[in-house]
């Protein structure tokens, strides 16, 4: 548990976050004073206007709340253009969507990246439901990369035709919401949210039949220590199986933070992994700050394998982001590079990035990559070094 003094946000984010906590109280009361937690964070994250998501405000790196792989280095996104490079010599013609582009810098150094390796996709989808966030894309491309904003294309939604190529999201997953279950000796409890005390607190209610029956099977490995408490995505199948059935011939491509099932309800892991981000400070309390701050689950990559029929759809490797991105060349890649960075104070922070992608200690080992083909079955680049597929 994290006991950290979160930076104090200013009047404006207060009277935003005032407005925010009287719409989620009036759910509240709506539904007997007892809301349970997965639409709390829904409505934290996503609250047309209010939510942290849908409110206009930067939350992606130096000035944002945290910082994913595509702002520590380009080298994230050229790594990656590698895999996308093998699958376009099998499929030709072929497209890239990417599912929530954030500030866009991803896809800007992937498009660059393909472009040097003459592997430019026909089109470049961005599923984006921020209007804000648009903006900020657009904006970045044509500043950055105007002779490619032709082949840029903003979605609202999943396409209605199939897409042959690359599907990918980066860090989207652990940001769906989830639901929160506590085990005592007197049994399985949810955890909801109530307003007490003029201020959001916990709630355990009973856990219903059909929500114990989604907790057991997750638990049967060893005996729990008790008290433990976890979550559950009951959305994650839904959202697995809504992106496969766009894919027509190529690979669906997620790297987020997560643990095979096995690991993610292990019985030392008895505070689950829900998490807070404000002004990149990391704290586990998602009943405060509302929607001023971040508020993400690890993913569990068992359930994504289990919400796919493999008689269409294959699982093509899971391993850790490390061991893909080594996969992909990463360190030839920034080898290469680094023949033409003359200052040392660069070369520094190129290394420095470079540990902070593939080091255990930060995001090497914790986030994992995933990937699922259709009519696809070349052996992916990205999981030649290690794939752990067995793990799952």
């Amino acid at each position: 548990m994290y006991f950290m003094k979160l930076p104090i946000p200013d009047l404006i984010a207060l009277e935003h976050s005032n407005k925010l906590t009287q719409r989620i109280r009036q759910e509240i009361s709506l539904v007997n004073g007892v809301l349970n937690f997965e639409r709390f964070m829904e409505l934290a994250l996503y609250a047309p206007g209010l939510g942290y998501y849908s409110a206009g405000q930067y939350k992606l790196g130096e000035y944002g709340d945290f910082l994913t792989a595509p702002h520590i280095s380009p080298l994230f996104a050229k790594s990656i253009a590698r895999q996308c490079q093998q699958v376009f010599m099998e499929i030709p013609s072929a497209d890239i969507l990417e599912l929530g582009a954030g500030s866009g810098l991803f896809a800007k150094d992937l498009l660059l990246a393909l472009e040097k390796l003459n592997a430019l996709p026909r089109k470049y989808f961005i599923l984006e439901v921020s209007a804000d966030l648009r903006e900020r894309q657009n904006a970045l491309f044509v500043e950055s990369i105007p002779h490619l904003v032709h082949c840029i294309h903003w979605l609202d939604s999943l396409p209605s035709q199939s897409i042959n190529g690359v599907i990918f999201a980066n860090e989207v997953l652990d940001a769906l919401p989830v639901r929160l279950f506590y085990i005592d000796e007197e049994g399985i409890k949810e955890r909801c949210v109530t307003w007490r005390d003029d201020q959001f607190a916990w709630q355990l209610i009973p856990a219903n039949f059909d929500f114990k029956q989604k907790i057991l099977p997750l638990l049967q490995n060893d005996i729990l220590r008790l008290p433990y408490q976890s979550e559950l995505n009951v959305r994650l199948t839904a959202w697995v199986q809504s992106i496969v059935s766009v894919l027509n011939a190529g690979i669906i491509l997620l790297l987020d933070y997560g643990y095979s099932r096995a690991e993610y309800y292990h019985p030392d892991r008895q505070m689950g992994t829900l998490m807070c981000f404000y002004q990149h400070t990391r704290h586990d309390n998602p009943l405060e700050l509302i929607g001023l701050q971040d508020i993400t689950a690890h993913v569990d990559f068992t359930r994504v394998i289990e919400s796919v029929d493999l008689s269409e759809c294959s699982l093509a490797g899971f391993t850790t982001q490390a061991d893909f991105l080594l996969s992909c060349g990463l360190l030839s890649i920034a080898e290469q590079e680094s023949l033409e960075i003359c200052d040392p104070l660069q070369q520094y922070k190129q290394a420095q990035a470079i540990k902070k992608l593939i080091l255990p200690g930060e995001m090497g080992e914790l986030v994992k990559a995933i990937a699922l083909s259709k009519q696809f079955s070349v052996p992916l680049l990205g999981f030649q070094f290690k794939d752990r597929s067995g793990e799952l």
